[in-house]
């Protein structure tokens, strides 16, 4: 019996590749992060009137440096992909294609970035997911030939993700401020 522990080359992640290969693969399919900023700034504007579009795409960029985030996007991107390729076994591929409303591992797979930045998060995730505005109504309409099952509540989660960072920044702030008079 051969010990394998000893002849297979240690694995070691390599953080900034991931962050780049996820980057890359939005912009591959077709979304910008000036795009969910802009779904951020849906979310939070009427809470906090002086929010700039500046400031929703920093929030965007700081939630996709979370390696959760990274995980999520490429993985539902990839079965994205396979779908269109039609390389997944029957029923899932009949799934994914039609983005059946029962299936819900697309929704899961999207909690765990919206889970990131606490609860607030799943009330702005489920608000942007059931009006679809902006990018979100795109990404969701069948005719492109894309399939975007999983992209259209990764980014949904990514923007509401970033609208719960604001929101526990800009307590912090107000608690900071009580403090201090």
């Amino acid at each position: 019996m051969t010990d394998h522990k000893h002849t297979a080359k240690a694995y070691s992640l390599d953080s900034e590749k991931v962050e780049a290969e996820t980057r890359e693969w939005l912009r591959k399919r077709g979304v910008r992060i000036e795009e969910i900023a802009e779904l951020v700034m849906f979310l939070q504007q009427k809470y906090f009137p002086e929010l700039t579009i500046d400031y929703c795409i920093y929030n965007v960029e700081q939630v996709l440096r979370k390696r959760e985030v990274q995980n999520a996007v490429l993985t539902g991107i990839q079965l994205d992909i396979l779908a269109e390729e039609g390389k997944l076994t029957p029923a899932l591929q009949e799934m994914i294609e039609n983005d059946e409303g029962l299936y819900g591992v697309d929704e899961i797979l999207a909690f765990s970035i919206v889970n990131v930045y606490g609860s607030i998060g799943f009330t702005n995730y489920g608000y942007v997911d059931k009006l679809k505005p902006g990018v979100l109504e795109r990404l969701n309409n069948k005719d492109s030939g894309q399939i975007h099952t999983f992209l259209d509540d990764i980014v949904g989660a990514i923007a509401a993700a970033a609208s719960s960072r604001i929101a526990h920044r800009k307590q912090a702030e107000r608690e900071q401020e009580m403090q201090s008079m």
